[in-house]
């Protein structure tokens, strides 16, 4: 498949991307993923990989969209998920700042 990643084009394969990241040890993920084999690999870790350019040269959103037409599973971090909401009694305390109350 043909896809543009930094204003370059590249002939990129499932296989290829495959056989690119068999040894590479996975980073921490901090935001976007995709899952190659059974490993969860950071986005921006995968471009450099398969392209061999610096991260900053191209975006995740780039490189998740080649990885989506490949056909491997992308999956983004959830950096705003809410807090869970507060009983009555629960919020009260905490405002008062006495102990939680124990839930039954």
């Amino acid at each position: 498949m043909r896809c543009v990643i930094a204003r370059f084009p590249f002939d990129l394969s499932k296989s290829g991307v495959l056989e690119s990241m068999k040894g590479i040890k996975p980073e921490p993920i901090t935001g976007d993923s995709v899952i190659i084999g059974r490993c969860h690999y950071p986005v921006k870790q995968v471009g450099e990989v398969i392209t061999r350019q610096d991260r900053r040269d191209f975006t995740s959103g780039e490189v998740t969209r080649a990885m989506l037409r490949l056909g491997f599973t992308c999956r983004t971090l959830d950096a705003a998920t809410p807090a869970p909401a507060l009983s009555p009694l629960q919020n009260a305390s905490s405002l008062l700042g006495g102990p939680a109350p124990l839930s039954l």
